[in-house]
């Protein structure tokens, strides 16, 4: 049986942004689920930011059948535990807890929690968790403070969020430690508003293409 780390990174791995979304009205969840697809990101984190992110969830993984969805902003274990009832397929928290461990320990959902310091990162990495969330990554030291772990902690992986974008989001996927990198820049708030799905999906082919580049 595989374990929950290669098991995440079956989802993510080959798809080099996440898109990260915080969703205001779960109306907009499977049409943006399905642009964000076509446009060659199918793998998708929505935050549990707002009343109806739940819902969201739902209605993605009962429309958009090529999607995978995952829920993020998950800060202790009745969330966790109810991201998963909702068919979140991983589950993305900004740090780790005891809590949070022992809710990931029970159930077959697997979790990406964050670290950002050497400490975090050798705890989780003591709990058997050796694919991180780096997080918030522009602030904790970005793409520099990355590929200066890359030689002491080497066997780690990490997904950095937080700052970045489509500027700077090379200077993380061309790192050694770096699978992925998540981001809300392919899904603008004032687009997904809108229902510029056709712009969505661009900026989200955009992004998908950033592989090639690597």
């Amino acid at each position: 049986m595989p374990s929950k780390t290669e098991k995440l990174l079956s989802l993510l791995n080959g798809q080099p942004v996440i898109p990260v979304l915080k969703i205001n009205d779960p109306a907009h969840a499977a049409p943006l689920a399905y642009a964000l697809a076509r446009g060659g990101l199918p793998v998708i984190e929505i935050t549990l930011r707002t009343p109806g992110a739940l819902e969201a969830i739902r209605r993605v993984i009962a429309e958009v059948e090529e999607a995978i969805v995952g829920a993020g902003t998950i800060l202790n274990a009745a969330q966790f535990e109810e991201a998963a009832s909702a068919g979140a397929k991983f589950i993305v928290s900004p740090g780790l807890t005891k809590e949070l461990l022992t809710a990931a320990d029970a159930s077959p959902v697997p979790l990406l929690p964050g670290a950002i310091t050497p400490g975090e990162i050798m705890t989780a990495r003591e709990a058997g968790l050796d694919f991180l969330k780096f997080f918030p990554a522009e602030q904790a030291g970005g793409a520099a403070f990355l590929k200066a772990l890359a030689s002491p902690i080497a066997d780690v992986k990490f997904c950095p969020t937080g700052g970045v974008s489509s500027g700077n989001a090379m200077d993380y996927l061309s790192l050694p430690n770096v699978v992925c990198v998540g981001g809300s820049w392919v899904a603008p708030d004032a687009m997904v508003r809108e229902g510029r799905w056709d712009e969505i999906e661009a900026l989200a082919r955009q992004a998908s293409e950033l592989v090639e580049r690597i």
